[in-house]
């Protein structure tokens, strides 16, 4: 299977630069998933297409404001070790990926070529300052901090939200980058699927009967990282780390057994329920490690629809969906999207999958 099975013409001027005052207030395309047949509706329809019953599955990370832009410190080593020492004062930026240890992250360091082992950085005139442990894999970089204090004090402080690197507009509301129930930090990047309900239209469906069920998938970099390979089985996945406990797995068991809907809402809730479940499609609870790839083909054990946002061609993510709904369908819905003028990727339109 070629990547560029995927592709589809996106003029630029529809990927979605700002949030909507109001989150439920956008678009959504309704694609069934047999047929292929297509509706134009708003997302406060949504409660016409959920059941009693249905079980709503919601991934409740919380983004951590992860890009922290700092200074290098001069260097100790002497010119003599073997290499040009770095300027001490130049900017450079660290984006935080994933936590090792309590205080040693995996990052993305940008200049990266000079950031070597031994390279120290300052951030808020000293406040926080790193070490460059080791460079891993993709060319991350292992990075120690030190401070005094509480971290998550010191970053909500320091940082800046990670935008998508398609999103060029500052944010002015750091909260509209997050979900009204993100609860436990850990995410580079938001689940943006779920940027489309309010308190209220989840109380709602709750009233009508849905279950929700929140599971966990603190969502990294890889998200946005591009196929490169030409045939997308040699594309490797970025891991990421989930957690699923007993009280909601039992929920989402509860539907499936009942005869219920499981709805995930984006592909990375979609992601951890078909990562933790057994070969019977059971959700098994506990946390771990996924690096679940799913393209057509795919058979799903426990998803029967999908809340989502229009993807990026050529990516992971519209292989997803396509698994789904099939390529064809997919396909031609989002070429109807961009004649409708659909807003796409993270602060975009949304699209159900029935």
């Amino acid at each position: 299977m070629k990547k560029q099975d995927f592709y589809f013409e996106l003029p630029e001027e529809l990927i979605a630069q700002d949030p909507l005052e109001d989150r439920s207030g956008s678009r959504l395309m309704v694609l069934d998933k047999k047929t292929g047949e297509v509706k134009h509706r708003h997302f406060t329809d949504i409660v016409e297409y959920l059941k009693p019953g249905d079980c709503l599955v919601i991934n409740n990370t919380k983004v951590i404001p992860a890009r922290l832009i700092g200074e290098r410190m001069a260097e100790e080593v002497s010119v003599q070790s073997g290499h040009t020492p770095y300027q001490a004062g130049a900017k450079i930026e660290i984006l935080l990926l994933k936590r090792r240890e309590n205080d040693v992250w995996e990052t993305l360091v940008k200049p990266g070529k000079k950031a070597r082992p031994g390279m120290k950085v300052s951030f808020g005139g000293g406040i926080l300052t790193a070490e460059i442990l080791d460079v891993v894999e993709e060319g991350n970089r292992l990075v120690k901090f030190h401070y005094q204090g509480i971290f998550e004090e010191i970053l909500d402080k320091l940082g800046q939200m990670p935008l998508p690197p398609y999103i060029t507009h500052e944010l002015k509301d750091k909260n509209r980058y997050q979900t009204v129930y993100a609860k436990y930090e850990g995410s580079a990047a938001a689940p943006t699927a779920g940027l489309h309900f309010t308190k209220e239209l989840l109380a709602k469906l709750e009233e009508m009967g849905v279950v929700i069920a929140n599971v966990t998938l603190h969502v990294g970099l890889g998200t946005f990282r591009p196929v490169k390979e030409d045939d997308i089985l040699n594309h490797h996945m970025h891991s990421e780390h989930y957690q699923v406990l007993p009280e909601e797995a039992q929920k989402i068991n509860r539907a499936k057994r009942e005869g219920h809907r499981v709805i995930c809402v984006g592909t990375t809730s979609c992601r951890t329920v078909e990562s933790c479940a057994d070969e019977n499609g059971r959700v098994v609870p506990g946390d771990g490690d996924t690096e679940i790839f799913i393209y057509p083909g795919y058979q799903f054990k426990v998803l029967d629809c999908l809340i989502t946002n229009f993807h990026l061609p050529e990516s992971t993510l519209i292989m997803l969906v396509s698994a789904l709904a099939g390529r064809e369908h997919v396909l031609a819905a989002y070429d109807e999207a961009v004649r409708e003028r659909y807003r796409f990727f993270s602060f975009g339109d949304a699209m159900f999958i029935n």
